[in-house]
């Protein structure tokens, strides 16, 4: 079986851990790589830039063209292609737009393979977590369509290795949107954050995919993941469980709303029961951090542990404590077998966990 490197180079974001079939090839070589967002000779407008790996375009990649995308309200169409590089959006690129032209996240793929522990060119140090990321979000107003973001690092090649997590995408801007989208990683896939921890940064996650094992969707936003399908993924490394858990929000003691995840899956290549739903991080960086998720209306495979589906990071913030909450989940990974482990929402609660409760007077879900 080839690894996830070897798939995204040769599919285009086709990954093996995938059960989405391979990725479609044709739109490599159309005649019209930008679809109907023009090209370089038909530009729709001055603010719109132009990517393509094989020369096409403005740019032949995504960096490129974010450096060149000064100020605010640029557009970036992104031909089919593999763009193997680290992007880092700076915070004054406000209100841009990055679109997969295809308009299939399978065709348009950014994939780099750092890891935390992953050593400095300059030998100073390692990556971290952070450094880690294939791309950087900083700006607020960020809106992305049919793109794969994905960390190709894993594991087994580098045994050696402590610190293991590696960040597909870090997102730290308010009114930060993907639609259509996929996040592809092992530990640590999806980084939904903010830039400081008074920042109540809100982000919308609309019909995307992210695949991981440990902690893949986690940090400090105020997020909403709606319509989302979340693939656990078997970990060869461990025999027993946990293999990991899907959501590790650290939300700021002072924020009112955390994760809300509504209408949404969770399937898995792991045996049933082998995955948590969730576990606070309280990091130390913010130990005042108080976390916060809703799992609504979601239908939970059986690879959820039905009976304990929270743990806990840290010792001295226990699951218990946060704010984790579920309303009309389904399920086999969603049976109430131990009603201690499974805190619920009432129907007049669940009213208030909503993404318009969540994201205020910003509506990018109509």
């Amino acid at each position: 079986m080839p690894s996830r490197r070897s798939a995204l180079t040769l599919l285009a974001g086709g990954s093996a851990a995938l059960a989405l079939g391979a990725a479609p090839a044709a739109h490599a070589h159309a005649p019209r790589p930008f679809g109907r967002y023009g090209s370089p000779s038909r530009r729709l407008d001055a603010a719109t830039l132009y990517v393509d790996a094989r020369g096409r375009g403005d740019h032949t990649g995504l960096q490129a063209a974010v450096d060149a995308a000064t100020g605010p309200g640029h557009t970036l169409v992104i031909a089919p292609g593999t763009y193997r590089e680290t992007v880092d959006i700076p915070a004054d690129r406000t209100g841009l737009t990055l679109i997969g032209a295809s308009g299939d996240p399978h065709d348009t793929v950014i994939v780099y393979g750092n890891a935390n522990g992953t050593p400095l060119p300059d030998g100073s140090g390692t990556y971290g977590t952070s450094g880690s990321a294939t791309v950087t979000a900083r700006p607020a107003g960020l809106t992305a369509y049919a793109l794969t973001f994905a960390n190709d690092w894993l594991r087994a090649e580098h045994p050696e290795y402590t610190g293991t997590q590696a960040v597909a995408i870090k997102v730290q801007g308010d009114r930060s949107a993907f639609h259509g989208c996929r996040f592809l990683g092992h530990q640590d896939t999806l980084y939904a954050d903010s830039a400081a921890l008074t920042d109540f940064a809100r982000q919308y996650y609309r019909d995307c995919y992210v695949e991981g094992d440990v902690d893949f969707v986690f940090g400090r936003a105020t997020a909403v993941l709606d319509r989302c399908h979340f693939r656990t993924l078997t970990r060869t490394d461990l025999a027993a469980p946990p293999y990991g858990f899907v959501f590790a929000p650290s939300t700021a003691g002072a924020n009112p709303h955390g994760y809300l995840v509504l209408r949404s899956r969770v399937t898995g290549t792991a045996p049933d029961g082998y995955f948590k739903l969730a576990r606070p991080w309280v990091p130390s960086s913010d130990l005042t951090a108080h976390p916060m998720l809703t799992v609504r209306e979601c239908r939970l495979g059986a690879g959820i542990d039905a009976g304990e589906p929270y743990g806990t990071m840290s010792a001295g913030f226990p699951w218990q404590q946060q704010r984790f909450a579920e309303y009309r989940n389904t399920g086999p990974g969603a049976r109430v077998t131990v009603p201690a482990n499974r805190p619920r929402l009432s129907a007049a609660e669940a009213r208030l966990h909503t993404p318009a409760a969540w994201l205020g007077d910003w509506r990018p879900y109509r």
